[in-house]
């Protein structure tokens, strides 16, 4: 029975940021609050957690572990071999870690460690950023002990009891961007008095938005744009390539943002995919946006993600199809009609939820019988019974 400081947790999620900086921010908030507590990272090998988590200061444990391909592939074949290959070492990791809890944010790694730890006794908790719940957490709903959501009505996919409607976590640096803009325009280089457009296909990229920023980029040059652009590692090479011959003076080209806070402070409207993380940025961000959702997600759960602000007149969508036609014009359109896109930046502001982190980590706390001054309480039920 692990009763004893310093708290241990183990956390997994990855693939894409949307499972990553969730997990994260997690982290950090339950350090802050604990500085000598143990986090252990559990990632798929391979994957973008691998080396996103180390560059965060926290130590990452790979599985074997991937998806189902749409095609027939040799990595489906394997998929058995894998899933339970991965079950018997997250089981190890957790004898040998022996954490108070394990968190789980959804992605490949997610499903072994938390079906692990529920088979242990350790008390667990699954957070879902999406309105449509992942399949990972989806397999692990019946069996953990809390589930913290960021949308209402997800008792179709989890047992209502254990739902906390918490929202999504997201970077503590996010929460202070309002005073963060002289210092960003000059870590970007940009004049102040020149608007700046913030292009982010999510952390994998987008090649529709990519598509649509290249085409355009003459008539962003013409309205004399200053322009922040994450391309994706994969597209990164390619439109570098292309904007070499391009006058690059106000345009700022990077495959993945670390300091998106400062990318949010310079922005005056951003234009973006629509996943559950990228739009609780948003909101907290309080930024003028075009939502442009991805096709290629279960049940569509980005055009949802975007129409729950389209709704309250907190965003503008295009879709994926309509993109090639209207994107650019429309994102100029936005950032000179100040009044339009002052009406969309206060009514996103009213859907942030920027405690949700703090939230989760008092959900945790109450798992693992952490009192409100930091001790422990003895006795708590359902406390990890590992093998020593």
């Amino acid at each position: 029975m692990n009763t004893g400081k310093p708290y241990r947790l183990v956390i997994s999620g990855g693939g894409t940021g949307g499972h990553i900086f969730p997990a994260l921010a997690i982290a950090n908030a339950f350090k802050d609050r604990h500085p000598d507590s143990k986090i252990l990272f559990v990632g798929a090998k391979g994957r973008m957690e691998m080396t996103r988590v180390p560059d965060a200061g926290y130590e990452i444990v790979g599985l074997w572990i991937s998806g189902i391909q749409r095609r027939l592939s040799l990595s489906n074949l394997l998929l058995p071999l894998k899933l339970i290959t991965s079950y018997f070492k997250a089981s190890s990791i957790l004898k040998k870690f022996k954490p108070h809890a394990v968190i789980g944010t959804g992605g490949y790694a997610s499903g072994p460690i938390m079906l692990a730890a529920t088979s242990m006794g350790i008390p667990s908790l699954i957070q879902e950023q999406n309105s449509f719940a992942g399949l990972a957490n989806k397999q692990v709903a019946g069996k953990v002990s809390r589930v913290c959501v960021a949308y209402e009505g997800m008792e179709k996919y989890f047992p209502k009891e254990k739902i906390v409607l918490t929202g999504n976590p997201v970077r503590k640096d996010l929460l202070s961007i309002a005073d963060k803009r002289t210092k960003a325009l000059s870590h970007f280089g940009f004049d102040p008095s020149v608007k700046t457009l913030l292009v982010i296909g999510g952390s994998l990229g987008s090649k529709t938005i990519n598509e649509c920023v290249y085409a355009g980029i003459e008539k962003l040059r013409d309205a004399g744009i200053q322009l922040i652009w994450q391309t994706g590692k994969s597209y990164f090479h390619q439109y570098r390539e292309l904007l070499k011959n391009v006058d690059k003076r106000k345009i700022r080209l990077f495959d993945f943002l670390k300091e998106m806070d400062l990318a949010y402070a310079t922005a005056d409207v951003v234009i973006s995919r629509s996943g559950a993380l990228a739009v609780s940025e948003l909101c907290v961000a309080g930024k003028p946006c075009i939502l442009v959702p991805s096709p290629n997600v279960a049940e569509d759960h980005q055009t949802k993600n975007a129409m729950a602000l389209v709704e309250k007149e907190a965003a503008r969508m295009i879709t994926d199809a309509q993109a090639g036609a209207m994107l650019v014009d429309e994102a100029l359109k936005l950032l000179f009609d100040e009044q339009q896109a002052d009406r969309l930046s206060g009514n996103i502001c009213k859907l942030a939820r920027p405690d949700a982190t703090e939230k989760i980590v008092d959900e945790i706390e109450k798992l693992i019988g952490i009192r409100a001054n930091g001790s422990s309480v003895a006795g708590i039920t359902n406390r990890a019974m590992l093998i020593s």
